[in-house]
């Protein structure tokens, strides 16, 4: 029962969608109308606000550190259930029709709630690459796929399985983008393209 108590936590706080919640009371309309349709930072971003993309970023990273934070307190045991489950309800929320974001911002959320030393290696992948390669993607998929060698070598091993089921889970959200990159059409962020 604690360990469904600890999913089910992870997916309702990750499933708030805090993209479309800001853009429409900002009065920017639906995001999903938007770009590439998606609810993440990155395409708010495509509305040309970028105080809406930064509030949306640290709210995403805020709703997986946080289930992750109190099942640490109040289910310990089950903190890798509750990761998975805010990382799912971010993609699959179930106000939207299960068609959510692709995780990123609240993946990096969930490390920091692991453990600061996981969160910061992330965050130094996502954030270096991003600004070297100004593509949200890349970025994004090559610091999932360090969070869980990141938990091996930090001391955190126990994690290393949930966060090797997550990365696998955001690499496969970005199947298109990874087609773009093949093509060579992938854009940068700030491009108006989708």
């Amino acid at each position: 029962m604690d360990y469904m108590l600890a999913a089910l936590l992870g997916y309702l706080l990750g499933s708030i969608p805090f993209g479309l919640l800001l853009t429409r009371m900002a009065g920017a309309g639906d995001v999903r109308q938007i770009g590439s349709g998606n609810i993440g930072a990155t395409n708010v971003l495509r509305t040309g606000n970028k105080g809406l993309a930064a509030a949306t970023l640290l709210l995403d990273l805020f709703k997986g550190f946080l289930p992750v934070f109190l099942s640490w307190r109040f289910l310990p045991d089950a903190v890798g259930l509750t990761a998975i489950g805010a990382v799912i309800g971010h993609c699959f929320p179930l106000w939207l029709g299960f068609k959510g974001g692709k995780g990123v911002a609240t993946l990096a959320g969930v490390c920091f709630g692991i453990a600061w030393p996981v969160g910061l290696a992330y965050a130094l992948v996502w954030i270096g690459l991003l600004a070297i390669l100004r593509i949200s993607s890349v970025a994004g998929m090559a610091a999932a796929l360090a969070a869980p060698i990141a938990a091996w070598l930090t001391g955190w091993p126990q994690f290393t399985p949930y966060l090797i089921a997550i990365g696998a889970l955001i690499v496969w959200l970005h199947r298109a983008n990874i087609g773009r990159l093949r093509k060579g059409t992938e854009p940068r962020v700030g491009s108006a393209k989708k």
